[in-house]
């Protein structure tokens, strides 16, 4: 059999940690076999020339609502799940969990099979599922729709459960108001990644749960109580505690540059903030409007907004998000990069590393523009 082999060199390649420069990658059988200085590396088979951009992991998205023209809240089945893979490799992502808004028990289960049945049939990408509801606060409840939202009942944890046993990872966004710290505790000793979201709770309460097995807040900044002088709400809970890390939408948008930029260097470790696009139909897609539910969102001038003005997801990219993490919060390229590859994907157990001999697929690779504003899949570069 005759070897394929694929040389990346004069770029840059970023490992997960840091960006190297002079550094060649080779791929044999579509595989990471050799990296290092490029007069060690040779240019074997076919050689792609980087012209300075970077060659990284893909990225690793854990909250993807939809895609493709298509949301998983839509019709929860392995082909509007493959629609929406299929967007998002085309947008650097490597890994997602494909993201269910609050919705009906009957629409919980469906997403459930659905994901169970695409990883059967080996849609790519897909590294399990994330419940976004129906256990939040109406209080904070953003676009999510009031009339679904509610408190956690045995039916409900017992169908987690199951779901946490049969699915690679299970994440849920709930909120203290409608759970309480023995669900979670349940929750996360069957493996479940929890995450504190689209609440009102106060600091004892957040630092409760984390206690309790909460280790994730979602959207950080966006649809919880906030940090003041007397009461520093689920945002300063989630700055101040190491055990917990936290997703951001990074558009400048749902968190002005500012914001991002204090929190990014408040942080308490080790847990990390890692980017999230919180993606929506219209992504890879020209699409203008969609339906959630029943109601009409609209996107506009980097906007998606429901008609009243309530935001509703996000029109954002990761290669975006990256480059406002840059340009606009201050934050260095490598950072940025590893809080849209490595950190998330150790969030869920994904994260191998990107070295010598390590088999690291050609597939989950990408390559990013030098000016952060454009991203290819690396194996559509090979020809193959």
């Amino acid at each position: 059999m005759t070897r394929t082999i694929t040389t990346f060199r004069n770029g840059q390649v970023f490992d997960g940690h840091q960006l190297h420069k002079r550094v060649a990658v080779q791929f044999v059988q579509g595989r990471l076999a050799r990296i290092g200085p490029e007069r060690d590396i040779g240019a074997h088979g076919d050689v792609i020339d980087l012209a300075g951009d970077i060659l990284s992991p893909g990225y690793v998205d854990l909250q993807v609502n939809g895609g493709g023209g298509v949301m998983l809240n839509d019709d929860p089945c392995p082909d509007v799940l493959r629609r929406i893979a299929r967007a998002h490799r085309g947008l650097g992502v490597a890994a997602f969990l494909p993201t269910l808004i609050t919705d009906t028990p009957d629409k919980t289960r469906a997403a459930i099979g659905a994901v169970q049945e695409a990883i059967r049939l080996g849609v790519p990408g897909i590294a399990g599922l994330h419940l976004e509801g129906p256990h939040l606060s109406v209080a904070r409840k953003g676009a999510h729709d009031a009339a679904l939202i509610r408190a956690m009942t045995n039916e409900d944890l017992n169908l987690l459960l199951a779901a946490a046993r049969s699915l690679p990872l299970l994440k849920v966004t709930v909120a203290p108001e409608n759970v309480s710290e023995a669900q979670v505790s349940q929750l996360a000793s069957a493996g479940v990644l929890v995450s504190l979201g689209h609440t009102d709770a106060d600091f004892a309460t957040c630092q409760r749960y984390a206690g309790a097995g909460a280790t994730c807040v979602t959207h950080l900044f966006n649809a919880m109580s906030q940090m003041g002088n007397r009461e520093p709400g689920v945002v300063g809970a989630t700055l101040e505690n190491g055990a917990l890390s936290a997703g951001l939408i990074a558009d400048g948008v749902h968190v002005h540059p500012a914001t991002m930029r204090a929190a990014w260097r408040a942080k308490a470790g080790p847990g990390r903030i890692y980017l999230v696009s919180d993606a929506m139909a219209v992504a890879g897609s020209d699409e203008t409007e969609f339906r959630l539910g029943e109601r009409v969102i609209q996107r506009k001038n980097g906007r998606l907004t429901l008609r009243d003005g309530t935001l509703a997801g996000a029109d954002l990219d990761l290669t975006t998000a990256v480059r406002v993490l840059v340009e606009q919060a201050g934050a260095r390229t490598a950072d940025a990069l590893a809080a849209a590859t490595r950190v998330p994907a150790s969030l869920i157990g994904r994260w191998n590393g990107l070295a010598e001999g390590s088999g690291y697929p050609i597939d989950e690779m990408i390559v990013i523009s030098a000016g952060l504003d454009q991203v290819t899949p690396a194996d559509a570069l090979t020809g193959a």
